[in-house]
């Protein structure tokens, strides 16, 4: 990946979410939470035709999943914030 600087950007925000895991119960929740309607909408997906309760539930748990997995990188780059925020 060209100059590796991303791939440790990568690895800090890895780490930080490793971390966010162990400590924090918020954090927990939300990803616990995002994979409940993850494996909802793999069961969704795996019907070869979605009723229209269906197809509005399916809306629904995507844009729930996007919120859920916002709130997430949002603890994550709280978290990354000192190291972020030094001059370069």
């Amino acid at each position: 990946r060209g100059n590796g600087k991303g791939a440790d950007v990568m690895t800090d925000t890895e780490e930080t979410r490793r971390l966010l895991l162990q400590s924090s119960d918020v954090y927990r929740q939300l990803t616990s939470d995002h994979h409940t309607l993850d494996d909802r909408l793999k069961l969704l997906a795996g019907k070869p035709h979605l009723t229209d309760d269906e197809q509005l539930e399916e809306v629904r748990l995507k844009k729930e999943k996007l919120r859920l997995k916002d709130q997430m990188e949002a603890i994550v780059r709280r978290h990354q914030a000192p190291v972020s925020t030094l001059p370069n």
